[in-house]
């Protein structure tokens, strides 16, 4: 019988839910409903590993008062994404979340629109993770899946990378198998060098029940960001329900992972 090594041997799945979206609606009206730490609780009680948000500039999601009020809600992990800005770095060592994700933003967009590139920016994300390491958080960089980008984000000194799904999530909506597989095999090219090298492997963005599956079932991954489908189906199955199920497709497809071993 062949031995896996240990970087790529299939692993328990972490589902990390992000709750902005659930600001998104909040803040459309004002006032305080629905609250996106009540979300976090819901999704923690229906099989939640974790709770991501992302604090952007203009506060269009979940504000530095949401951050405060989910550490005191929840017991789980809290992944703090934000942009490399010097409010943000503040921000984070005062609240000293779990983790932290370094994330791309440009004001115009609406949503993350690809990886921050850690290849171009080196110089400019160093002193990001230094400093979001020295004050205790799990630093991570969400990035595309490129070989470059994975040896840039060791050399930095970040020992968790999150991979951007969003091209392959994209791809297979449209029905594009070609172009869907192709960055399948990215996804999973990376993953595999990335754990080579060392990294704890996080993928996220766009991932939906039909498109979970296959990310899910490449093995060096450890964990799933997931936020604006959950939001969008809980209303027509329930918050609870979403997560629930999105949880039941994730461990489905690690066991088949696990089983084809």
């Amino acid at each position: 019988m062949s031995v896996v090594p240990i970087a790529s041997q299939p692993q328990f799945l972490r589902l990390g839910v992000n709750i902005d979206h659930v600001a998104t609606i909040r803040n459309a009206r004002g006032g305080l409903h629905p609250d996106p730490v009540r979300a976090a609780q819901v999704a923690a009680e229906a099989g939640a590993d974790g709770i991501t948000l992302h604090i952007r500039e203009d506060r269009r999601h979940v504000r530095e008062d949401d951050l405060i009020r989910l550490a005191l809600a929840v017991s789980q992990p809290i992944n703090l994404e934000m942009a490399c800005t010097d409010e943000m770095l503040a921000i984070a060592v005062r609240a000293r979340p779990h983790a932290v994700c370094l994330v791309p933003e440009r004001r115009e967009e609406r949503t993350t629109e690809g990886g921050l590139d850690v290849a171009r920016h080196h110089s400019a994300v160093a002193p990001f993770v230094r400093t979001l390491s020295d004050a205790g958080a799990r630093v991570s960089l969400f990035i595309d899946p490129h070989p470059v980008q994975v040896a840039v984000a060791q050399a930095l000194g970040a020992p968790v990378v999150e991979l951007h799904t969003g091209a392959f999530c994209e791809a297979l909506a449209l029905g594009d198998v070609t172009r869907a597989e192709r960055e399948l095999g990215l996804l999973r090219e990376a993953a595999a060098l990335g754990a080579e090298r060392g990294l704890e492997i996080h993928a996220g963005h766009g991932i939906t029940f039909e498109s979970v599956g296959p990310v899910a079932a490449i093995p060096q991954i450890s964990e799933l960001n997931i936020g604006h489908f959950l939001v969008g189906e809980a209303i027509f199955i329930g918050f609870e329900g979403a997560v629930r199920r999105m949880r039941s497709l994730m461990d489905q497809a690690r066991a088949g992972a696990i089983a084809a071993e």
